[in-house]
């Protein structure tokens, strides 16, 4: 949760003119779809990949980094290199990720900001790009670029993400680290505090999890059933020119 040291009005009026131009840029890339979406997909990536660059580096040149809470290891880090790469190169699994982690979990964190520094502080900027970015990306590339989840999209994503849990897991037991708040919950509130005590929680955000991602998967359904019938009636004509 944002500290009294932050400034809500720069944080939320920073996040309505973000949305704003969001909404804009997708609009426009569907009207007009051409070369220069991908240009402004790959900015996003770069933001992103400058955005988490300088985040490790700051906190070298404090003398703050540490390896058992300075990793690039929780969601949302690990999301802002996910959706560098899929901006960059529009691989669909990774798209399917940014989509998926972007507005199930890190568009929660920009709602529900855990941000200690205000404007213009680095760390500020740093927060917003990394976690605005992500969910620009999400949308940017899916509802913009129509490059939408593949059937089998959600237990794909699930998978992964539950694998990915389970790395972090292994990390935090042989580092002593809590990345994940997988050993122990946090010292601040939090959307987990809902979800019950630990280690309950664990498997209360895996069911929220797999609940928000059918959830953001279930626009796609139509056009899936649509593409399946026509798919059947064009083999069904083939079959019938053959004959």
């Amino acid at each position: 949760m944002m500290t009294a040291t932050v400034s809500p009005g720069a944080y939320w009026s920073t996040v309505v003119v973000v949305a704003v131009g969001c909404v804009a840029l997708c609009l426009a890339a569907r009207r007009r779809p051409g070369p220069w979406t991908v240009r402004v997909a790959r900015v996003i990536g770069l933001l992103l990949f400058v955005d988490a660059l300088s985040y490790s580096i700051g906190l070298a040149v404090q003398g703050t980094w540490s390896p058992k809470t300075s990793l690039p290891l929780a969601l949302c880090d690990i999301g802002v290199l996910v959706a560098a790469l899929a901006c960059w190169w529009r691989v669909p699994l990774l798209v399917e990720l940014t989509y998926f982690w972007g507005l199930a979990g890190t568009l929660q964190a920009v709602l529900t900001p855990d941000l200690n520094a205000g404007f213009p502080h680095l760390v500020f900027f740093q927060y917003l790009t990394g976690h605005l970015g992500i969910v620009m990306a999400a949308l940017v590339l899916v509802a913009g670029m129509g490059i939408r989840p593949r059937p089998g999209a959600v237990p794909r994503v699930f998978a992964i993400t539950v694998g990915y849990t389970a790395s972090v897991g292994l990390i935090d037991g042989l580092t002593g680290s809590n990345y994940m708040f997988l050993r122990r919950p946090p010292s601040e509130w939090t959307l987990l505090r809902l979800l019950g005590p630990w280690p309950w929680y664990l498997l209360s955000a895996s069911a929220v999890a797999l609940a928000l991602f059918t959830l953001l998967d279930a626009p796609f359904w139509p056009g899936r059933r649509r593409a399946a019938v026509v798919a059947g009636e064009g083999l069904i004509a083939g079959k019938g020119m053959r004959r």
